[in-house]
């Protein structure tokens, strides 16, 4: 844990008694056990944060993320030259999901574009390739376009349906803008990554303690840890880079079909766009589906599925129990004729056959505010 970096709000979460794990190279809570006045919003680890997020309003650090500026007057024309949203038509005020690809047509990452206006778009991406983007990108723009990191913000995520009526911005899902939130200038967007209504919210590092304080300071609210967010994003079916999805993983395959922009479906002319085409118009080998185990064991991530013959047709790749189902959920890879909803699999679970079904994900309806 020394060798670790830490976010700006590290002393934050040490003083509401989180417990920190590594990952993605940071110190990170993993859960809280909570005392004192704050013990009966969300007292009882994982599964109490995980509800309380679905009940009211959980505070994320997610500062761990690499955020960068995109400027100059071709920024989102150079950026659209690497991945295959449409960038060029996306308005200011609005944020989109999409992805890198390289020239195979994998996934280098998956990451979050903002127009904020005057040629300035906001990227976020995920911690662990943040350095392996940004270098990336950095390499292929066009004079006159710069990418600045911007290692002096953090990033917290409110999340949960009372995360409205708190920071209480007239925003819809997926827009994006400057504004102040319990009075401190941040960049706001109505997005997250729990399938909830809710915000992430850019600040200033020096001030990040002080906002985190301020919303903590509803009712409403309470601190969820790496724990929480993956269980809510795995019963929203939503991918973890590394997990779900990695260079070897092309979007079509992956079920992320809807990131190609229709513009972009014309020409194909991103990275790897030949190798997607082939994958979009003759269909993939495999498909990334949602999968229900039957009983109580979770099946994790790298169990083994096999078909009816009992031969491997597939592989989990995140899995675990799901606190809204009360029940085992899981999504992962299984051979294109095995996808079909309601198709019998079996998982093998610590050396034993499990019978599976596949399922539509999301496995809980997202509540976005549309």
């Amino acid at each position: 844990m020394t060798d670790l970096l830490t976010t700006p709000l590290d002393e934050w979460h040490r003083r509401l008694g989180a417990r920190m794990v590594p990952f993605a190279g940071y110190a990170m809570p993993v859960q809280y056990d909570l005392t004192g006045p704050m013990a009966e919003r969300c007292r009882g680890g994982v599964l109490a944060e995980h509800l309380h997020c679905r009940a009211a309003a959980s505070l994320f650090d997610v500062s761990h993320m690499g955020q960068a500026f995109l400027t100059g007057s071709g920024a989102a024309a150079a950026l659209e030259g690497l991945v295959p949203g449409d960038i060029i038509g996306l308005k200011p005020g609005r944020q989109r999901y999409t992805l890198l690809t390289n020239a195979a047509g994998g996934i280098i990452d998956d990451l979050m574009v903002a127009n904020l206006g005057e040629d300035r778009l906001l990227l976020v991406v995920n911690a662990s390739r943040k350095a392996v983007d940004f270098a990336h990108i950095a390499a292929h723009l066009p004079a006159g376009v710069t990418l600045t990191p911007l290692p002096d913000r953090a990033l917290i995520a409110l999340q949960g349906p009372a995360s409205a009526g708190i920071v209480a911005a007239a925003l819809s899902f997926m827009d994006v803008a400057e504004l102040p939130v319990a009075g401190i200038d941040c960049i706001v967007s109505r997005s997250g990554y729990t399938g909830e209504d809710g915000y992430e919210i850019s600040v200033p590092a020096e001030q990040a303690e002080l906002l985190a304080d301020r919303l903590l300071a509803h009712e409403a609210v309470a601190p969820a840890g790496l724990g929480a967010r993956d269980s809510l994003r795995l019963e929203a079916g939503l991918c973890l880079y590394g997990n779900d999805i990695n260079e070897t993983t092309k979007p079509i395959e992956a079920g992320l079909t809807w990131v190609i922009g229709k513009r972009r479906k014309m020409s194909w002319d991103f990275p790897g766009g030949a190798a997607i085409r082939d994958q979009f118009d003759n269909g993939p080998a495999r498909r990334r589906v949602g999968i229900r185990p039957d009983g109580r064991a979770p099946a994790r991530g790298g169990t083994m599925v096999l078909d009816a013959d009992g031969m491997e047709a597939g592989m989990i790749t995140s899995g675990g129990f799901s606190p809204t189902l009360n029940g085992p959920i899981a999504m992962g890879y299984v051979r294109r004729d095995l996808a079909e909803d309601g198709t019998a699999l079996t998982l093998m679970v610590r050396g034993k056959p499990l019978p599976a079904r596949v399922v539509p994900m999301p496995f809980v309806p997202h509540r976005y505010a549309r």
